[in-house]
């Protein structure tokens, strides 16, 4: 069996790659998807699509309605979601995403650490599982395997 995750979270550091990595290491059939990485891209695809806009009101617009058939299509067709709460950005996407992947019925890993306990508590209520690191949600990865 091949599954695919989705992961959901801030493009602005390795932690995707660090997932990649682990699972890789561990030879699980498991493939990836997740939100436009590139943040030039992502923040510009509204205006490559239809043309510039006006302002940057409806630039933002634009551009956050391609982001979200993508993370749409994407999550909708992924077996999985894991949602990463860094230490460093905001979390607004983050949190759009897991509530995302609830309201699909995707089964969701959230990844967050302790001192975010109280504020994300109805989400981690919401999710399947929670836990603090990487390494912990790979190795809930490779339990579905065993």
């Amino acid at each position: 069996m091949r599954i695919t995750v989705y992961l959901a979270g801030e493009i602005h550091s390795s932690w995707r790659e660090e997932v990649k990595l682990k699972v890789a290491a561990l030879n699980l059939p498991i493939d990836f998807v997740g939100p436009m990485e590139d943040h030039d891209r992502s923040d510009n695809i509204g205006e490559e699509i239809l043309g510039i806009q006006p302002n940057a009101i409806l630039k933002d617009a634009a551009a956050s309605s391609f982001n979200n058939l993508r993370t749409e299509l994407l999550m909708k067709q992924a077996d999985l979601v894991i949602a990463l709460f860094g230490e460093k950005y905001k979390q607004w996407n983050t949190a759009m995403d897991a509530s995302a992947a609830i309201t699909f019925g995707k089964p969701l890993i959230l990844i967050r650490k302790e001192e975010h306990h109280h504020a994300l508590k109805e989400l981690s209520r919401k999710s399947n599982a929670t836990v603090e690191t990487v390494d912990q949600a790979v190795k809930a990865l490779h339990y579905i395997f065993e």
